[in-house]
């Protein structure tokens, strides 16, 4: 067991490098989109240029660390099955359920972009970036706090979290429209 903090920081290092994926490539989506309605030749230069991106984030980075910080979380339950009956951790299960989820559709748009099918709009991707910080939010108080009534009281503040963010966004939105360049 000498070796399970080991385990652990690379299951810590592989999460952080796989949000670090799904925080920045919706952002990668809202630009696609922004400069698939920009005229030629602009269009295709961009387009091109942010498909590589977006290509090499998902497939380099993202993808990997996914599968890397499942492995190593599994072999964490394998070397501590303990924590498999926790209440936190169930709940923290159904967060990262949620993540496999969110990364599943991303893949989606990730293939729509990839194709030049644009289905939703740069604003809709910008509020489809904050999914992720939701789940991370969520995961890291449960981690931290491990209580069953504490969680409780992280998720409350993951709702609160959200309705400052759609605030947040719709000053954005509308700064954006009165300044187009912010």
């Amino acid at each position: 067991m000498e070796y399970y903090n080991y385990i652990k920081a690379l299951h810590l290092i592989f999460v952080v490098t796989w949000f670090a994926g799904l925080f920045y490539i919706p952002r990668l989506f809202v630009y696609q989109i922004e400069a698939y309605h920009k005229p030629a030749p602009d269009k295709k230069i961009l387009g091109d240029q942010l498909k590589l991106m977006a290509k090499r984030l998902w497939f380099i980075i993202t993808w990997p660390s996914a599968i890397l910080a499942t492995i190593f979380a599994v072999w964490l339950l394998i070397l501590q099955p303990i924590w498999l009956q926790q209440p936190w951790m169930h709940v923290k299960l159904v967060f990262v359920l949620l993540l496999i989820i969110y990364q599943v559709q991303t893949h989606i748009y990730f293939k729509q972009l990839q194709s030049d099918v644009v289905k939703k709009s740069s604003n809709f991707m910008r509020l489809y970036n904050e999914g992720a910080t939701f789940i991370l939010f969520a995961v890291v108080f449960l981690v931290i706090l491990k209580s069953a009534i504490n969680w409780v009281f992280g998720v409350i503040g993951i709702f609160v979290l959200g309705l400052l963010l759609m605030i947040g966004f719709k000053v954005y939105k509308r700064i954006r429209e009165k300044n187009p360049k912010a």
